[in-house]
């Protein structure tokens, strides 16, 4: 509307050519100048809507990990129930055969014969340094 008053304004001299054309790349700036802003928009909406659905992925794929994080870990307070149990087992029964032996060496001692009294194995002391060989346990054995 602004150039519309400006031509009217400027009178009937030799600028109003000159005028038309400014006008002119005036309105076709303006134009482009909207259209410039609407693809503008667009991307930015565009990356919000990607943001967003990255986000959710995102929640989602944190969600299953703390769900798998929550199954370990009662699967290792299960394992490490069992553990102790059998440490406590292994303890009473180490302690059993040290029993019997003494008994075995005082039953010696007294008849006067010589009885084999078997040792007890360091494998059975020292449970962590086996003498068998070493086997990996294969990580998924453990998943479901």
């Amino acid at each position: 509307m602004a150039s519309i008053q400006r031509t009217a304004s400027s009178g009937s001299g030799s600028g109003s050519g000159s005028d038309v054309a400014i006008d002119e790349r005036k309105r076709k700036r303006m134009l482009s100048n909207r259209e410039s802003a609407r693809r503008s928009r667009m991307r930015k909406q565009k990356q919000l809507e990607d943001l967003t659905d990255e986000v959710t992925r995102v929640q989602l794929s944190n969600r299953d990990l703390v769900q798998k994080i929550n199954a370990k870990e009662q699967n290792y307070g299960a394992i490490e129930s069992a553990n102790n149990v059998l440490r406590a087992q292994h303890a009473e029964l180490a302690d059993r055969l040290r029993s019997l032996n003494s008994v075995l060496q005082m039953i010696e001692e007294m008849n006067g014969f010589s009885m084999d009294i078997p040792e007890i194995p360091d494998s059975m002391m020292n449970p962590w340094q086996l003498d068998r060989p070493f086997q990996p346990i294969m990580a998924d054995m453990f998943l479901p």
